[in-house]
């Protein structure tokens, strides 16, 4: 069963089977909707970091916005030697998908591509790795939005897919809450990957982007929170002119182990408003991560969430923030505050 975007009233997520061709996981790779439009020049570098203009700066000659320097009347400047690749390292919401986005619609690439983590790793699943080195090939550009290695068979893949990618002349754009020396740490036995994931980062130059959350908002905030009658008529209303979800909580979590997170953006297809009854926190690190991996495809959606149960910043344990997928629930943290607000 698939949503159509034209369609109105409610829907189960918990009762739907969203399919999803490699041919149109393809297609989706471009910027969300949210950075549909992202340039060098919508970025507002905050005066208070100046990475943050640094950054841009920098960004920009990689991807050929900005003029080269002049050496002289006859001569060229040297210029400094560029890698391949670059990783754009800081806190969530500093802009780095922003700028990420900016590179991807900056460089005159006839194929580039733009995706999350999650959806080239899901990618080569679809296809098998062969099939997916052959697809990237050639390409100019590859952004990789949250690079995270959380377990060592992605490591594995995605360090032999990018080394082969960049010996064949592709060009890396990365951002992720970690440093490249340091995917991994707290999350399996990187020692015995260090010299994979040290190959991978040596393709990158780290530029460190610095700042607060530009949406303002501590993490230690609350999301909203509605009362039951609150929620009844927030989804009500909302399903007589757009098609909106209504789930509980426990359902769609369960249901999402089902689901493999490459598809999550089409269970969320047509949408509207995502509602979520009865939330309550997670006592399975598994389950946890699926839920940030489904808010992740929400929130680049642009879709508000109405929820109502234990505030949705609250979902995650004091033990699973303490772990070491911190940053992780971290970010997912500032999305559901934002989305709840919206």
């Amino acid at each position: 069963m698939t949503v159509s975007a034209t369609r109105t009233g409610v829907v189960h997520l918990a009762e739907l089977t969203p399919q999803l061709a490699g041919a149109e996981m393809v297609a989706a790779l471009v910027p969300p909707p949210q950075f549909a439009d992202a340039t060098f020049a919508t970025y507002r570098a905050d005066p208070a970091f100046p990475s943050q203009q640094e950054a841009k700066d920098l960004l920009q000659a990689f991807a050929g916005a900005a003029p080269a320097a002049k050496g002289g009347l006859f001569r060229r400047a040297k210029r400094p030697e560029i890698k391949p690749g670059v990783y754009l390292d800081g806190g969530f919401g500093v802009g780095k998908t922003h700028l990420l986005a900016s590179i991807y619609h900056a460089l005159p690439a006839r194929r580039k591509y733009f995706g999350s983590f999650i959806e080239y790793t899901a990618l080569v699943g679809a296809l098998g790795y062969q099939n997916t080195v052959e697809l990237f090939r050639g390409a100019d550009l590859l952004c990789i939005d949250e690079f995270e290695l959380d377990d060592p068979g992605d490591t594995m893949v995605m360090t032999r897919l990018l080394a082969e990618l960049v010996t064949s002349g592709t060009r890396l754009a990365a951002t992720s809450n970690t440093p490249p020396n340091a995917l991994g740490e707290g999350r399996f036995a990187a020692q015995d990957f260090l010299r994979e994931i040290h190959a991978m980062s040596a393709s990158f130059q780290t530029i460190r982007i610095d700042g607060t959350d530009f949406r303002h908002r501590a993490v230690d905030g609350h999301a909203a929170v509605l009362s039951g009658a609150q929620y009844e008529a927030a989804i009500a209303d909302a399903a007589t002119s757009a098609l909106v979800s209504d789930d509980a909580f426990g359902d769609l979590v369960s249901h999402l182990a089902r689901v493999h997170p490459s598809r999550y953006i089409k269970l969320i297809d047509g949408l509207s408003v995502v509602g979520l009854r009865d939330v309550e926190p997670f006592t399975d690190q598994s389950a946890a991560l699926r839920f940030v991996a489904f808010i992740d495809r929400v929130y680049d959606a642009e879709l508000p969430i109405r929820a109502m149960g234990t505030s949705l910043d609250l979902v995650f344990p004091d033990e699973m923030l303490a772990g070491g997928y911190r940053k992780k629930y971290l970010r997912a943290i500032s999305r559901l505050v934002a989305s709840t607000l919206a």
